[in-house]
Order: C-alpha cells, then structure tokens, then sequence
C-alpha cells in the first residue's frame, strides 16, 4: 500500500468518527436555547457543523479495497482526539476569549475525561458552556468507547485486546450495531439512575443532571467553579462515590447480568480488586490523614473515602487538597491513580486488569524457575487456564504498556522541571501528571492558568497519550516518520 492511500484510509478512518459524532454534539445548542443565551448559537452551532462538513469531506478520500490494517484503525483513533480537542475549544474561544492553547487544552481535558481545568472565569461560564465542558466527558467516556469498538469490529479486529473489554473473553454482543445500541443503552440508563441518586441529596436538577454526567464517565468537571466543595454537603458526596464505582466497573457485566438474569459482579476479578482497593486505600489514607496530617476523626473518614473512590476510579472530583496531605499520602494516591479503574469501563489509569495479568504473570514466571524444563507450569487467569503461546504475548503487551507509562511519567517531569522553577514539589508535580496521564484530574494545585506555555502543552500530550494508552500515539509516530510498505 502506497504512503498516500494508506493515509487516506487514515483520514477517511476519522472522517467517518467525526460524522458520527456531529449530530451528538447539537444538545448543548438546544440548552443554549433553553437558556436563551442566544450568544452561544453560533459557537455551539459551529461545532457540530464542522465536525459533519469536515468528516463528510475526509469521509470520501478514496481508501484501499483491501481492508484496513491495525496500524491505520490505531492511527485514526490517534487523530480523532486530536480533531475532537480542535473542534471542540471553538466556544471557548469565541465565547470565553481563550487564548488557542488554553481552550484545547480545556477540550482535551474535557473529552478524555480528566477533570482538569484552567478557565480563570469559570463562575461567569454561561450555563450552556458550563453544560458543553460536562457533555465532552460524557461523550467521551463510554461513548467513544463504543464508537472505538464499533470502528474495531467493523475493520475486523474485534477479536483484538485493544478493541474489546478486557474482564471477559466472552464478546458483549455480535454485530456492531447491537453492540453500539446495547452499550449507548447500558450508558444511558446508568445516567439516568445516577441522576436520581444525586437528587436524593436535594441538590437542584441541574446540578444532579450535570453532575451525573461528570460522575458516571469518570470526568470531574463540575458546574460551579468551587467543585464539590460548593455544595458543602457530605450526603452528596457518599452518594456520588456508589456513581464512581459503577463507572469504574466493565460496562459489559450490567449487559451480561440483564441477559442472564443474575449479579455475577464479584466473579470478576477486577471489581474485586475494585473493592479491595477501594476498602484498604481508604482505611490507609483516613489513618494518615488522622495520625500524620492531624486531621479530625470526621474529617480523615470523610476526605479519606472520597479520595480514594476519586483516585482508584479517576473522577477528578476532590474534597481535599492533596497540596496539604503528608507526602505519603500523595505518593499512595498517585499509585492508586496510576492504576485507575477497569478495562471496559470509563476509568482511565493503566487499568485493573493490566494490573491483575501482571501480578499472575511475575507469579507464572517465578514458578516457572524452579521447575524441570519439561515441566508444564499452566498460567491460570479468572479461573481458565490459558495456553502459554497466548499468555506469553499477552502478557508482554501488558507489562510494555504499564512500562511505557511509567517512562512516559518521567519524561513529562523532567520537561517540566526544566521549564518551570516552581514551589511545588516533585511529588506534587509528579502527582499531576499521573493524574494527567490516568485521564482523572484530582490536583495539588500545580495545575492553573498561569502554567508556562510549554507545561500546558505537556500536560495536554499527556492527557492524549493517557486515554489512548499510549500505542496509538506511538503507532502514530512511527507512521509518520516511518511511513508503510
């Protein structure tokens, strides 16, 4: 294949996601007009627009005949976040007067779900913008998850671990239509049960409805600038942590649970590691808070939950400062974040299930040695004995990802010490980025507006390479400098 069609496929690839996106991104035009914030029409009308006119025209770039490579489908959802940012800061420019690098990086923080933002003004946000930021981490969460599979399948690579929730070897449904419709449903329905959760607190529907939106796709963004702390309300925040866990949890077990009628929940290894996460992060960090920062009894129970469900699901909400914690604490809940929530779910981080085939892994390998060579030593995963020729591959792929990760953590560091003199310290800088890169947002503060240019671009590839988990963008790279035979 020639370097110029396999680009075309490439960018016909995105043309057809930016299609289907386009009509999706009209509802915060229909809340502009609810408002009757009639300045925002036209942002908010650009959007969805050139999102179409520039998917319909990449859309019809000829492509080979011959199918899709792996390497072109990984490119194309490379390029599509990038395109989602670009487009999608337009409002804030024209509404907010953002300079170019501060509204894409509001946007990407916005569609990769991370909870970070650098809008100085956001108290005098019209409530239409206020909803568009939301709205980015909604689509962004389990939405594009399922556009990604959908895009997977319909290239056929379904079969990919890169394409398919991970807690499973069953697939969630067979047809790409299906699986979009079931996965939009499952969604959906979460939404509207987290909203009525939320309500129970006696906050306003707006506010339950924004905050649904935030909190089911792992975002945290929040629709007053003092975040959750503007509610003042511990009620609403112990609700909002059952929101988290289902967010965090693979979405492909609700539809597994509604078609045969019965919780299998516990069965799966990672919301078992969920829960164990959840439970001794949460006694770990109340105890230090309460022993080492001096924190009041109530004080260490309630910042101490909430923070690590915040952590280990990547929501970016926070009801604490991490700036203020012992260095102890930062460096545990940079690890919780580091390892995020489930494959299959909205959560970011490296993943549960990375977590879990590498620990069985290091054990499979270590048993391994003292044995005879002849000696078979099964690799055992969720109770199924998997062949070693597809074990020793998948794990490889696993551990390079989680190794990636970490490499990529330090180099984002060093870049950032070395043009920034700052009075934070390594450990809050590094906690940063982890959240950047975890696509989660909890700060110790070291994120703002007044950032150097070149930090703010840092963290915007970080929150990119995060949510792709990182081979997309490699693949990217290697595509363009390289290009294809």
């Amino acid at each position: 294949m020639g370097r110029i069609i396999y680009f075309q496929t490439v960018l016909g690839e995105l043309g057809g996601m930016l299609e289907f996106i386009s009509p999706l991104t009209i509802l915060p035009l229909l809340v502009a007009i609810l408002f009757r914030e009639w300045a925002m029409a036209l942002p908010l009308a650009l959007v969805p627009g050139i999102f179409f006119a520039s998917g319909a025209l990449l859309n019809r770039l000829p492509r080979t005949g011959t199918g899709i490579r792996l390497s072109a489908a990984l490119c194309s959802l490379a390029l599509v976040w990038l395109a989602f940012a670009a487009i999608s800061g337009i409002p804030f420019i024209m509404a907010l007067g953002m300079p170019v690098t501060d509204a894409l990086f509001e946007s990407m923080a916005g569609w990769t779900g991370t909870g970070f933002s650098i809008i100085s003004s956001a108290g005098a946000m019209p409530q239409s913008l206020v909803f568009w930021r939301i709205y980015m981490q909604w689509l962004g969460g389990l939405g594009v998850v399922a556009l990604t599979i959908s895009q997977a399948q319909r290239a056929g690579f379904a079969q990919s671990s890169l394409f398919r929730s991970e807690s499973r070897s069953e697939r969630i449904l067979p047809s790409v239509v299906a699986t979009g419709k079931q996965i939009w449903g499952v969604y959906i329905l979460l939404t509207v049960i987290s909203i009525g959760l939320i309500l129970m607190a006696r906050v306003p529907l707006w506010d339950a409805i924004t905050l649904a939106l935030s909190t089911i796709s792992t975002g945290g963004f929040s629709p007053h600038p003092g975040g959750l702390l503007y509610y003042q309300n511990p009620f609403l925040e112990t609700l909002l942590i059952p929101v988290m866990i289902l967010g965090s949890t693979p979405f492909s077990l609700y539809y597994m649970t509604y078609r045969r009628k019965k919780v299998s929940f516990f069965a799966d290894e990672q919301v078992r590691l969920l829960f164990a996460f959840l439970v001794a992060g949460s006694a770990i960090v109340a105890a230090d808070l309460f022993f080492i920062g001096q924190f009041s009894p109530s004080e260490s129970l309630r910042q101490g939950v909430f923070m690590t469900a915040a952590a280990i699901s990547t929501t970016g909400f926070q009801t604490g400062n991490p700036y203020l914690y012992p260095s102890v604490t930062v460096v545990f809940l940079t690890m919780l974040m580091f390892i995020g929530g489930a494959s299959g779910s909205t959560a970011g981080g490296v993943r549960l299930s990375r977590i879990a085939v590498g620990y069985r892994g290091i054990v499979w390998w270590f048993r391994r040695t003292f044995v005879r060579a002849r000696v078979l030593v099964p690799f055992q995963y969720e109770g199924q004995t998997i062949p070693e020729k597809v074990a020793e591959p998948e794990l490889a792929k696993n551990m390079l990802v989680i190794i990636l990760s970490v490499l990529i953590v330090f180099i984002a560091t060093m870049i950032v010490l070395q043009v920034h003199v700052t009075s934070f310290d390594v450990t809050d800088v590094v906690f940063d980025i982890v959240s950047a890169l975890s696509s989660c947002g909890i700060s110790t503060g070291y994120v703002n507006s007044q950032m150097p240019f070149i930090t703010k671009w840092v963290f915007f590839v970080v929150m990119w390479i995060g949510r792709l988990e990182v081979i997309p963008v490699i693949v990217l790279f290697m595509g363009i400098l390289r290009g294809h035979d």
